[in-house]
């Protein structure tokens, strides 16, 4: 399937590999269908787009390649909700943002993906250890990355 996308132009996906998320994401209710866009085979950041709106994509990354300790408890009603039997079969990712120098990780609302049916929901973690913004990375800036 044809996937029209405003950074990468029309990229060619299988239809299988539609993650879709019933409830929409935080802020984005009526965007159900992404695909996860890989730049690179030993990336570690992703893109997450839209199948149906070319403007709307999310940076993702595994938190844990960042937070080692990071997890997330997942519910019995929440493995149902997703189809899950074993949680070895979900897949966790958290998105991410610049603020000033920083990347960082909304670990308090994980997107957790069942690998096997590709069906995903964003939850919302009570625990208050883990913040929206919580910081993964610094990164350069343009004016040291341009003279390097």
């Amino acid at each position: 399937m044809e996937v029209r996308t405003s950074r990468f132009g029309v990229i060619d996906i299988a239809e299988d590999r539609v993650i879709t998320f019933a409830k929409g994401l935080l802020g984005f209710p009526q965007h159900s269908r992404f695909c996860l866009l890989e730049p690179g085979d030993d990336a570690c950041f992703f893109w997450l787009q839209s199948v149906d709106d070319p403007e709307l994509a999310f940076v993702v990354t595994d938190p844990t390649l960042f937070v080692p300790e990071y997890g997330v408890q997942i519910r019995p009603e929440q493995m149902e909700s997703l189809g899950l039997k074993e949680t070895k079969d979900a897949q966790v990712f958290v998105i991410v943002n610049k603020v000033d120098q920083d990347l960082t990780g909304n670990l308090q609302g994980p997107l957790v993906i069942n690998t096997l049916s590709l069906s995903g929901e964003q939850m919302v973690l009570a625990e208050k250890k883990w913040t929206t913004r919580h910081p993964l990375m610094k990164v350069a800036a343009q004016s040291e990355a341009a003279s390097a």
